[in-house]
């Protein structure tokens, strides 16, 4: 899958962070990367606030990590039935200034292996060798002062 966005105002980053959480499936490990400034925090503000979770939504650069409580259900489809799945956590890290060492010290191996949990991380190209290979990595360009360029992938 490889899905490219423009967006031309922050609200537009937001909203697709927002759209993006409407479409998940629990267990899912959203892999943000692109250059300082490119629109990632602005896109994980969106993501947060489409699972309900409530504000303000800041990145979790100094304290690496962020755990949210969460009452959103989601509908998975699987063998044509269609189940409501409740999220009960969500992680946001960051990554910019740590190692993959750093995170697995804080539990990484067992939040993303729990399939009731939703986990994002910023700057994810610094930590790649420990993320799972069915994350969705999502690549932030900035091609202007608002103008973004938004891509969704599979695979790195």
């Amino acid at each position: 899958m490889l899905k490219k966005f423009i967006t031309q105002k922050a609200r537009q980053t937001q909203k697709l962070g927002e759209l993006l959480a409407q479409e998940l499936t629990t267990g899912q490990v959203i892999c943000l990367s692109g250059d300082l400034g490119a629109g990632k925090t602005t896109f994980s503000q969106g993501f947060l606030k489409g699972l309900k979770i409530k504000g303000p939504h800041t990145s979790p650069t100094f304290v690496v990590i962020k755990h949210y409580k969460s009452k959103f259900s989601i509908f998975n489809f699987q063998f044509s039935k269609k189940q409501k799945t409740k999220i009960q956590n969500i992680y946001h890290f960051d990554a910019y200034r740590v190692k993959a060492k750093d995170i697995l010290d804080l539990g990484w191996e067992e939040i993303v292996n729990n399939k009731s949990n939703i986990v994002l991380v910023e700057w994810a190209e610094r930590i790649k060798k420990i993320i799972p290979p069915n994350a969705l990595w999502i690549n932030f360009q900035g091609l202007s002062q608002n103008e973004r360029k938004i891509t969704f992938q599979s695979h790195p």
